[in-house]
């Protein structure tokens, strides 16, 4: 996300230095961007405990989560920064940001936001490279902000395009970003969700999927399921894991991996509880027809905040 950086650093230092002319967008633009708090994915804590000590479903369902978290938040904080500062241009109802870019910047990067008239707006984020004298912009990230259900329940949608960005600027892109993801959010419905559509490094596709809930209580219920290749074969896995918790911060993971090269035909099924303090309470790894438990479980499953494995489809 380095072009998101420094797209946003130009943005606020050519609108604060008053390098753009001072008119006025509508304040219904600024208010229709959620801000990343708005979106933000919100765990229990446990930072201050060792990962010896943690259930380690736990430690995957928070690094799942800021991973998610931490890119959605981006990208919704740029746009909601930018369009606090004045804009640049007007043109009936669209509205410009920029072009910006500094004297050593190889891309220059501008934002265009259309206001539909019932407050929903479509947006986009887009750059073209200095490296090449015929270049045109082209959508970097490109979304689109419904307001109409009221301040902070408003939802939308955007996809990143990781592929474009290294077009633009092949300088500062993250050589190992690439392909797409679209990311839908509801702030009425607490809810978020991505779909991820990428390669991995032999050039073999890979999807995934991400989908979280959060109540009013701070509970919580997370999915995240993946297809690729991870057994080394020709054929392709899929793993789903799903984690759930309670306010209090106790909570369960199970985890089923199936196809591919998985040894069982059924597949297999791991199941993880924590307790209030994150320190695993519960362990068993079970044959996905329910056929058996592979290995002697760890504690007991009345101890789950979740009597039992739940497991949606893929989201």
């Amino acid at each position: 996300m380095n072009i998101t950086k420094k797209f946003l650093v130009a943005a606020a230092t050519l609108s604060l230095t008053a390098c753009i002319p001072q008119e006025q967008p509508s304040t219904a633009i600024q208010k229709a961007i959620p801000t990343s708090e708005q979106v933000s994915i919100k765990l229990p804590g446990g930072q201050d405990r060792t990962i010896g000590q943690l259930a380690e479903f736990y430690v995957t369902t928070r690094g799942i989560t800021a991973t998610f978290n931490g890119g959605s938040a981006w990208v919704l904080v740029l746009i909601h920064t930018i369009v606090q500062f004045p804009v640049t241009t007007v043109a009936g109802n669209q509205y410009t940001w920029g072009p910006f870019s500094d004297a050593l910047d190889p891309a220059e990067y501008k934002l265009d936001v259309v206001d539909n008239g019932d407050e929903t707006y479509a947006w986009t984020l887009s750059g073209k490279s200095k490296l090449d004298a015929n270049a045109e912009f082209e959508a970097i990230i490109s979304g689109v902000s419904d307001a109409s259900p009221g301040e902070n329940l408003g939802n939308g949608n955007f996809l990143i395009d990781f592929d474009a960005g290294k077009r633009v600027n092949p300088i500062d892109a993250d050589p190992e970003a690439r392909g797409q993801v679209s990311v839908t959010y509801d702030l009425a419905e607490r809810a978020l969700a991505l779909h991820i559509m990428t390669t991995d490094d032999l050039g073999a596709p890979v999807q995934a999927d991400y989908a979280y809930q959060e109540g009013a209580d701070g509970s919580g219920d997370m999915v995240f399921g993946i297809e690729g290749d991870m057994g080394g074969g020709a054929e392709l896995e899929q793993a789903l894991i799903r984690s759930r918790w309670i306010a209090s911060g106790e909570g369960r993971a199970d985890v089923a991996l199936k196809g591919g090269n998985t040894e069982n035909p059924a597949g297999v099924l791991a199941s993880e509880c924590w307790d209030g303090q994150f320190k695993r309470s519960f362990f068993a790894v079970l044959a996905g027809d329910n056929s058996g438990v592979f290995g002697a479980a760890e504690g007991s499953e009345t101890n789950c905040a979740f009597a039992e494995a739940d497991m949606p489809d893929a989201p």
